[in-house]
C-alpha cells in the first residue's frame, strides 16, 4: 500500500514523529537530504546519525527525492530546521497534490523565519508561498517533547494549533498514541511564539547551569566569590523567561493567555531548559565550559558557520530574530537582550548573570 503520510526532514524529531505514526500501522515515507541517512533507514531500519539506538518500523521508508516524498500524500509534516524551512517549502510547490491543496500540511519546526519584512511567524510566512487553499488551514505542532523520549514511547503531550478546527483534529488523531497525548488549540500565534522564544531562554538556562555545577575553586576564579547561584536562581530565570515569552506573544497577536501556562508554554520551556536532551541548554553550557563562542566574531558569523558547532541550537537564530522583534515592539525583555549580547560577543556570560539576572524586574 502506498504511503499516505510524508515527513519532510529526517532529523531526530522528524524521525521520532514518523516512527510514532508508523507504529500505528500507517505507512510513512520520510525525506532525507543525506543519502547515507536514507540508506541507513531503508536498509537497516536505523537513523544512526540523528536518532541512534532506535529501531524503526519496516513500514517507515526514506527517499532523497523531495517531490517523490510529497506527491499524492494525504498528510505532510514539515520537520526541517527553521534556517532551511522556506527553501524546502519552495521545492514542494510543483507537487500536484500540494498545488491543488489536496494534502494537509502541518509544521514541527520551531523558530521564526527571516523575510524581507523582517522576522515572521512560520505559518503566516508559509501561507505567502503556498497556494491559497492553505491560508488559515495549516497546523502547527509543538509541546514539551524530545525525540529521544518520544521514540521510546515515553509519555508526553503536544498541541496541534490551527485556525481550521477540522485540520487540527485530523493531525491530532494522526499523531496521538499510547505515549503521545495531543490537544487542539486555536491560538496559532501564541503557540508559535512560545515554541520559538523558549529556545532563547534555554540557552540562558544552560549558561546558568554551567556556573551552578562549577567546583568551588572554579567558581571563585570565575565569579570572584563563592558560587552565588542555585536552584532558586534557576526557578527565577525560568519564571522570568516565561514572562518574556508571554510579553512577546501578546505583542505578536497571541489570543489565549492560557497558551503560556499550558504544555506549549511553561511545559515546553521547562523541558527545554532542564532536559539532558536539550540542544539549546547544552549550547549554553558549552559557552561557559568549552568556550564554544571563541572562534566566532559575532552572532552573524556564528549563524553563518553554525554547522561547525556539531549540533544545531535553534535558539541562536531565534535570539537574533527576537532582538529585532523586541526593538520593533519596544518591549522590555532583559534575558533575551542579554543573551543576544553574549552571542554577539559584546559581553561575557558572567556579566549577563551578574547584571541582567540580578536586575530583573517587570
Amino acid at each position: 500500500m502506498a504511503a499516505h503520510i510524508a515527513v519532510i526532514g529526517a532529523g531526530a524529531w522528524g524521525t521520532a514523529v514518523a516512527k510514532v505514526i508508523a507504529e500505528k500501522g500507517r505507512d510513512v515515507v520520510i525525506w532525507s537530504l543525506e543519502e547515507d541517512n536514507r540508506d541507513d533507514i531503508n536498509l537497516r531500519q536505523r537513523n544512526s546519525r540523528f536518532l541512534p539506538g532506535v529501531v524503526l518500523p519496516k513500514n517507515l521508508t526514506a527517499t532523497s527525492d523531495i517531490e517523490e516524498a510529497a506527491a499524492g500524500r494525504e498528510y505532510l509534516i514539515l520537520a526541517v530546521p527553521s534556517l532551511y524551512l522556506l527553501q524546502t517549502v519552495k521545492r514542494l510547490l510543483p507537487v500536484p497534490s500540494i498545488r491543488e491543496g489536496e494534502t494537509g500540511i502541518a509544521v514541527l519546526t520551531k523558530g521564526f523565519l527571516q523575510t524581507p519584512k523582517g522576522p515572521r511567524l512560520i505559518l503566516e510566512t508559509l501561507e505567502d508561498y503556498l497556494p491559497g487553499f492553505y491560508r488559515h488551514s495549516l497546523v502547527y505542532i509543538a509541546g514539551p517533547s524530545h525525540a529521544e523520549e518520544v521514540s521510546q514511547g515515553k509519555i508526553t503531550g503536544l498541541i496541534a494549533a490551527s485556525e481550521n478546527a477540522k485540520n487540527s483534529i485530523r493531525f491530532r488523531d494522526l499523531l496521538k498514541s499510547k505515549g503521545l497525548f495531543v490537544f487542539s488549540s486555536f491560538d496559532v500565534r501564541g503557540v508559535q511564539v512560545a515554541a520559538a522564544a523558549k529556545n532563547v531562554i534555554a540557552i540562558a538556562f544552560g549558561l546558568l547551569s554551567a556556573f551552578i555545577t562549577m567546583s568551588e575553586e572554579d567558581a571563585v576564579a570565575a565569579l570572584g566569590s563563592s558560587n552565588m547561584f542555585g536552584d532558586g536562581t534557576e526557578s527565577l530565570l525560568l519564571a522570568a523567561g516565561l514572562n518574556e515569552i508571554q510579553i512577546l506573544g501578546k505583542a505578536m497577536g497571541a489570543t489565549h493567555t492560557e497558551t503560556f501556562t499550558s504544555i506549549s508554554g511553561i511545559g515546553d520551556l521547562d523541558v527545554t531548559c532542564r532536559s539532558v536532551f536539550g540542544r539549546n541548554r547544552r549550547f549554553g553550557k558549552d559557552i561557559v565550559e568549552k568556550k564554544i563562542l571563541e572562534p566566532f566574531k559575532d552572532i552573524d558569523d556564528l549563524i553563518e558557520r553554525i554547522g561547525e558547532i556539531g549540533y544545531l541550537p535553534e535558539g541562536v537564530v531565534a535570539a537574533k530574530h527576537v532582538k529585532v522583534l523586541v526593538d520593533k515592539y519596544k518591549l522590555k525583555m532583559p534575558i533575551s537582550a542579554g543573551l543576544y549580547q553574549i552571542l554577539n560577543r559584546e559581553i561575557e556570560p558572567i556579566e549577563f548573570l551578574g547584571s541582567y539576572l540580578n536586575g530583573l524586574g517587570y
